[in-house]
């Protein structure tokens, strides 16, 4: 109110501007505000959680899955708990509805607007957290996701109940429609089906990985969703339908025909931003057509980057969390490069701008494609930082194969995919078939241009203070003006850029010294999986649990954190048994890392060790007794026995024969324990004798405890004669296991040992250093608010 009283009442031009700013940023400020409290407030009351509760109400997002088990998003109108009803609930809440465990349940089909009458258990948004990873807790604030949770039984009330003017779930439903429509007029095990309902719909839930990850090496991922091209398209094709429409008889009379297509254009443009899910590409781009529209019906001529600015102020104030996407960053950069670099584009060979047209065709034809190869080299430019900083790759075959792909995908297969899913059936089928195919003959293309060595470059995520110089000189690089004259000074701007692809320790240093090592034990879910680290190599025990079908923890959760922090090669990979929890993400992970070693406790026929075979990557069994050095740190395995035999079956069932590891330097000893139970524990037991233990001395002990915290695990005869000083496990949060016990965590109590869990953790790092560096530990989560925990 004090900026806008001295903006009222003076009239020096800076004091004015600095009332505006100061009211944009507290009225910015209340926005934001308002918006986190209004989605703090919809969060699952904590002792609601794992109760079974009666709701009712509407399906209101477009489902995800099918028969075997499928996610949506539920808008709950009535929760009754214990008979009574509850009026302190989140209104809106993501859902998961799996067939019960060996059971043979068929899900019903969930459609949009449905009403139902569900039983739920339901947990306040969780997701594991680490570095690089994705976050499913932004994600459902971001989604005003109150609670997540699994049907456990449910009764249809209504199929549909959706009122005229309930614009959003109409499109939701239209959007399931086109979807349905798509997939059976397309056969069954047509691959590429999830690319054109993606290009139709904006659904990409359907495109398998390994598609997209064909699709990110050759750089074409932003053109298999709805973009902003598609959208002004589509734009485009309504004001010229309506254009045509109106100039007949004496229509124009009555409303000029630019007014018209204008109006049109925004229309078809509003409607197919919903259509496709309101991504904020497309809400950019219908922005922009919004702000053109109004300009012509109120006579004003703006600005290209007028129009971009207010396309920005619309994104953000309906969407105050959009930065955090990076779609928000590659969409608005990508159109705010072209804008700046492209702003004085001059006439053609001497031809003055307005005539372009007297040029013969050769000529416009040849400074078109110029002018292509401008914009592409721009956009290339223009995204690296953005694109390492979110992805940490670059595709080098991006500009080669765009130059195929947009052209084959904008103006052949999108075309025919959106024409063929609104016209009849009948006719529709005829345009969708010829959509696919040609998809699929672009994709043999692409999938040999992802093959060649130097397709993708990988880096790690750049840290902050070096993007603003590569920025810098990027804006410098893609200048206006002619590239003949100042072509040396742009490829110099681009050394900041580049300097982007050296690895993180050229610019902090080396920030393990000999003797030293780090542990990150991964928030992983209910499985195992962490790296340690000593100066010049690396080891990873256990690659965490498969997550469902075709996704698991190392393709969802180590690989991105990998990728994050530039690392490309694992020196060991140590398997502690042959549970699922435990191996599942090691498949994924062979097709990304390269490893140079594995040891394990893994029967012989196990397909892991096939796999291994077939890469040439050696692999020893994990037998008691075995050392190593790596950098003054040493390895000991304590677990199972020497003499044990890894036939096709194991000799005792697979958690007691867990490879125990035991990672020391002078100061401190870290074990990793994997399911290990009580008979492996006494067996370790024994092995503790006074010379054993009189090795490890005097150190520090941080110990995993065994199985997750299970109750069969963690014996008192163990933890007496090791003695750890702080102890931690790696569970999933509520698991149905029950993890961490209550009477081993009782245990670790009574005796005085701190015991962290990765559920209200996250991710741990441990760094063991030595002499005067002591030891310290960085929980990415923790209930107190503090970041750092440091033990000396």
């Amino acid at each position: 109110m004090c900026a806008l009283l001295i903006y009222l009442f003076q009239r020096t031009g800076w004091v004015r501007q600095f009332s505006i700013c100061a009211l944009l940023f507290i009225l910015g400020f209340a926005w934001n505000a308002n918006y986190a409290d209004s989605r703090l407030q919809n969060i699952l009351a904590q002792e609601l959680e794992g109760e079974e509760l009666s709701i009712e109400g509407r399906v209101i997002g477009l489902p995800q899955g099918g028969e075997s088990g499928v996610k949506f998003a539920f808008e709950i109108t009535q929760m009754i708990l214990w008979g009574e009803d509850k009026t302190q609930f989140p209104h809106q809440i993501y859902l998961s509805w799996q067939p019960a465990w060996r059971s043979h349940q068929i899900i019903p089909e969930i459609i949009p607007g449905q009403r139902w009458n569900l039983k739920v258990k339901l947990k306040r948004p969780y997701g594991s957290l680490n570095l690089h990873t994705f976050d499913f807790e932004r994600w459902s604030f971001h989604q005003n996701f109150g609670a997540s949770g699994s049907v456990k039984s449910g009764e249809l009330l209504r199929a549909n109940d959706i009122g005229i003017f309930e614009f959003a779930l109409q499109m939701e439903l239209a959007r399931y429609k086109l979807r349905r429509k798509i997939k059976t007029a397309l056969s069954p095990d047509a691959r590429y089906a999830g690319v054109i309902i993606a290009l139709v719909i904006g659904d990409q839930n359907a495109i398998h990985q390994d598609d997209w990850g064909v699709f990110n090496a050759t750089g074409i991922g932003h053109l298999i969703s709805i973009s902003g091209l598609h959208v002004t398209m589509l734009a485009g094709a309504g004001a010229a339908l309506a254009a045509f429409c109106w100039r007949r008889r004496s229509l124009p009379l009555l409303l000029p025909v630019g007014r018209v297509e204008a109006l049109s254009g925004f229309l078809t443009a509003f409607v197919y931003a919903w259509l496709a899910g309101f991504q904020i590409p497309a809400q950019r781009t219908m922005y922009m057509v919004g702000v053109v529209a109004f300009a012509l019906w109120t006579g004003r001529n703006p600005r290209s980057f007028d129009i971009w600015w207010w396309a920005l102020a619309f994104v953000l104030l309906i969407d105050p969390m959009a930065p955090y996407t990076p779609g928000f960053w590659l969409s608005f950069g990508a159109v705010a490069a072209i804008l700046y670099a492209m702003k004085d584009s001059s006439g053609l060979l001497g031809v003055p701008t307005g005539r372009e047209l007297e040029a013969p065709l050769i000529s416009r034809l040849m400074q078109a494609c110029r002018e292509a190869c401008r914009v592409q080299a721009v956009v290339t430019i223009a995204l690296l930082p953005i694109t390492l900083f979110w992805f940490y790759q670059v595709s080098i075959v991006s500009p080669l194969a765009n130059a195929f792909a947009i052209p084959v995908v904008s103006y052949i297969v999108t075309p025919l995919a959106i024409a063929g899913s609104l016209l009849p059936e009948f006719f529709g089928k005829w345009l969708l078939i010829p959509a696919h195919t040609v998809m699929e003959y672009l994709a043999i293309l692409l999938e040999w241009m992802a093959s060649w060595n130097w397709a993708v470059a990988w880096s790690s995520q750049p840290l902050w203070w070096l993007l603003v110089p590569s920025i810098i000189g990027m804006i410098y690089a893609i200048q206006p003006g002619e590239l003949s004259v100042s072509w040396r000074s742009r490829l110099g701007a681009l050394i900041p850029t580049a300097i982007l692809f050296m690895p993180l320790p050229h610019f902090m240093g080396k920030t393990l010294r000999s003797g030293e090592f780090k542990a990150t034990v991964l928030d992983i879910g209910q499985g195992t999986a962490v790296l340690v680290e000593t100066a010049n190599r690396r080891l990873l025990y256990d690659t965490g649990p498969i997550q469902g079908k075709g996704d698991d923890a190392g393709q969802r959760t180590i690989l991105p954190y990998l990728r994050g922090r530039g690392i490309a090669q694992i020196d060991r990979m140590v398997i502690s048994h042959s549970d699922s929890d435990h191996v599942g993400g090691a498949a994924s992970l062979l097709k990304q890392i390269t490893f140079n070693g594995m040891m394990g406790s893994l029967p012989s026929d196990n397909p892991l060790l096939m796999n291994l075979s077939a890469r040439n990557i050696p692999s020893i069994p994990c037998r008691y007794g075995q050392r190593w050095i790596w950098d003054q740190v040493e390895f000991v395995i304590w677990h199972p026995h020497e003499f044990t035999n890894f036939q096709k079956q194991y000799p005792m069932k697979p958690n007691e024969m867990s490879c125990v590891l035991e990672v020391r330097n002078k100061n401190y000893s870290f074990w990793l324990t994997g399911d290990v139970e009580r008979q492996g524990e006494a067996e370790i037991t024994e092995r503790l004798d006074a010379m054993m233990l009189n090795e490890i001395g005097d150190r520090q002990i941080i110990f995993m405890a065994p199985h997750h915290g299970s109750k069969t695990s963690s014996s008192i005869e163990l933890l007496k004669a090791l003695e750890p000083d702080i102890a931690f496990a790696q569970n999933g949060y509520r698991n149905r296991y029950g993890h961490p016990h209550p009477t081993v965590i009782a245990r670790y109590k009574s005796l005085g040992i701190p015991f962290y869990q990765t559920p209200e953790t996250g991710a741990q790092v441990w760094t063991f250093g030595i002499g005067s560096s002591g030891a310290s530990s960085r929980f990415l989560r923790w209930d107190s608010g503090r970041l750092w925990h440091r033990h000396d």
